[in-house]
């Protein structure tokens, strides 16, 4: 693999003099093409150039410059962004926020699972690490974002944001507004009630990389952290999980991603780093990079671990990776409600159902296959716990569960003393009984 070091501006690395001798009312037609799957990525749109010129800028101000450069073999470009130079630090709420260099208290355990009950699971990493490469000590890989990926997203604005959905419905009001938004998403989630001051969060998620039907879809499995107006437009909600997105990330590899917002999803927060807010403090996990390997029908089951909680010392709330890694932070000053604590979490799958050619998409959740297959076949979520106000966790004992077309994608949910609070959930989408 080729490394390449530079200190080069970021406006210097990126090539775009073909779009620029152009008059400045000439329109040209900007190509993406990935092919990948199967799927169809190429768009042809009329770009102008003082569209394109707004797009670099935007470019300018994420990526950042870097020390070393590492080209993935699975095509992305990982640039290694000196700690404090990262997009975080832009963001005006934390114009004085010093990086914090103590790390936080991890939540005591009270009870150790038995973790060897299924023969077959592994833990997935991530694929940039495959040939060796590392960033170097105080710095922090950060995905480069090019102008493909933001021509594949709906506009400059939307780049990088969940759509807002429409009002919640009358029954759900405390169920998270990208929940039950309306707006074509779809779910099979495990939640806690209202009535508890909770801390943080934590489960072990298989990974898989499921078919996705058209561009502008998704596929997901994440854990929400929230507290707010369920009903209004304050919600506070910190997310964190895989997804594949080629409309984000222009190919279907499974991802790991984050997602923040003060406001419920209407103008603060973003997905990963492609605004400012999250910091980061790990030099080894690229936030948006692809996982591997994955997980295989009647095969080995990969999984990764995910822990969200709140320093009780400083009030941010940290992501943990894996067994021990910790990732980095959501600064308190980004949160109203979560400046104190989370009042519900949620564990599940999303999808978006565009309904192309106007029948119920066939973009799978999870693996695919409905929740009855059970292991090996059907994604799973184990060992849901949550972090008490003593920063202790806990294994969730009740728990609600919602889809909301279980004849296309459902959920069922146990109890075992290797697996904890677990469940099931996932489905292919379109099928005879799914329309």
């Amino acid at each position: 693999m080729d490394t390449v070091t530079t200190r080069r501006s970021r406006r210097r690395r990126v090539h775009l003099p073909l779009f620029f001798f152009s008059a400045a009312f000439l329109l040209v037609f900007f190509q993406t093409c990935t092919v990948s799957l199967g799927l169809n990525y190429t768009n042809y749109r009329p770009v102008g150039t003082l569209r394109l010129a707004r797009i670099q800028r935007h470019l300018d101000k994420i990526n950042k410059p870097s020390i070393k450069t590492i080209q993935c073999p699975d095509g992305d470009i990982i640039d290694c962004v000196h700690k404090h130079k990262q997009p975080a630090l832009d963001h005006p709420l934390l114009k004085n926020h010093k990086i914090q260099r103590v790390a936080p208290e991890k939540p005591k355990v009270r009870m150790v699972s038995r973790d060897n009950g299924s023969e077959g699971v592994r833990r997935a990493w991530q694929t940039w690490h495959q040939e060796g490469e590392r960033c170097p000590k105080g710095t922090i890989p950060i995905r480069r974002s090019t102008v493909h990926d933001v021509l594949r997203a709906k506009s400059l604005y939307q780049f990088g944001k969940k759509e807002r959905g429409s009002s919640l419905l009358p029954q759900s009001r405390s169920i998270a507004p990208d929940v039950v938004s309306g707006n074509g998403h779809e779910h099979a989630i495990a939640y806690t009630g209202t009535s508890q001051e909770m801390y943080g969060a934590k489960a072990t998620i298989n990974v898989w990389d499921p078919s996705i039907q058209v561009v502008n879809e998704f596929s997901l499995s994440q854990i929400w952290v929230l507290s707010g107006s369920f009903d209004g437009s304050d919600l506070n909600s910190i997310e964190a999980g895989w997804q594949v997105s080629p409309e984000l990330y222009g190919d279907s590899q499974p991802r790991l991603f984050t997602y923040w917002t003060s406001d419920a999803y209407q103008t603060t927060g973003c997905y990963n780093l492609l605004c400012s807010g999250f910091v980061q403090t790990n030099s080894e996990i690229a936030i948006g990079a692809s996982i591997s390997p994955v997980s295989h029908y009647s095969g080995n089951q990969y999984d990764i671990t995910m822990l969200i909680w709140k320093d009780p010392k400083l009030g941010n709330w940290w992501l943990g990776f894996a067994d021990n890694t910790l990732v980095g932070y959501w600064p308190a000053e980004l949160f109203t409600h979560l400046a104190d604590h989370a009042t519900m979490v949620e564990w599940g799958g999303e999808v978006v159902n565009t309904r192309p050619n106007g029948e119920h998409t066939s973009t799978q959740m999870g693996s695919g296959h409905f929740a009855e297959l059970g292991f090996g076949r059907a994604s799973y979520f184990r060992n849901l716990e949550v972090v008490d106000a003593d920063n202790s966790l806990s294994s969730v004992e009740d728990i609600s569960s919602l889809a909301e077309n279980t004849n296309c994608y459902n959920i069922m949910s146990s109890f075992s003393n290797e697996w904890g609070t677990h469940f099931y959930y996932g489905g292919p989408g379109q099928n005879p009984q799914c329309q």
